[in-house]
């Protein structure tokens, strides 16, 4: 069977999965593939065009359905697909760090404009719908790479030393200084901490739904 664009973004996807972004290379892929490696540049040009159609590829949800379902307010429709996108960046290893960058490719340009539409017709000019849409995924692609970088540290935290009951209640006195967690000197942090309890992917996304309520709420006063 002949080799395709389509086979090659998804073994593509595979060997992202299972290697990450600094693993991935045209060359791996290949061999995955049981090819040359010259043989994929009749497919993708180099390693940023391949990781554009991967990018898509990861996002495909995002990429279906365009515009607002018939009846469903625009702001709605913005919130819910950037809340989709997020999902996708933080469920697949180095997702966020393969879309930061990338340039749609000439199959995604009928979606981009219609993404644009809809927002020109809820009043923004082209150039301030193209901004609202790139401050949006900013904001979304660095939410995922925050919550990647919280879970590598939960993974590779080194528990503390043990030590005699007597030394380690003196030397945790003192870590909890340090770290400012005295609730006498920081009453509102340590009602925080109560509410809050440990950070987890559910209160991640609550943060970033929380962030996409304030943009979008402040496009809505602008442009109603």
């Amino acid at each position: 069977m002949a080799l395709t664009r389509d086979a090659v973004v998804d073994a593509a996807v595979d060997l992202l999965g299972e290697v990450g972004l600094e693993g991935l290379s045209l060359r791996r892929l290949a061999r995955e593939l049981g090819v040359s490696a010259p043989t994929l540049y009749w497919h993708v040009a180099d390693k940023r065009a391949l990781l554009d159609h991967v990018a898509e590829r990861l996002l495909a949800d995002q990429w279906r359905a365009p515009g607002p379902a018939e009846g469903q307010p625009w702001w709605e429709w913005l919130h819910e697909r950037a809340l989709a996108q997020y999902r996708a960046l933080v469920t697949h290893r180095d997702a966020a760090l393969v879309v930061a960058g990338n340039r749609p490719t000439e199959d995604a340009l009928p979606v981009v404009e219609a993404t644009v539409a809809t927002l020109v017709a809820a009043g923004l000019s082209p150039r301030e719908a193209f901004w609202t849409i790139m401050a949006i995924g900013h904001f979304v692609i660095g939410s995922a790479v925050e919550y990647h970088a919280e879970q590598d540290r939960a993974r590779t935290a080194t528990p503390p030393p043990h030590c005699d009951h007597e030394r380690g209640h003196e030397r945790g006195h003192e870590r909890s200084h340090e770290r400012g967690h005295d609730p006498g000197a920081h009453p509102h942090l340590a009602a925080l901490a109560a509410d809050l309890g440990a950070a987890t992917g559910e209160r991640h996304e609550e943060v970033v739904s929380h962030g996409l309520d304030l943009m979008i709420g402040g496009l809505r006063a602008r442009w109603g």
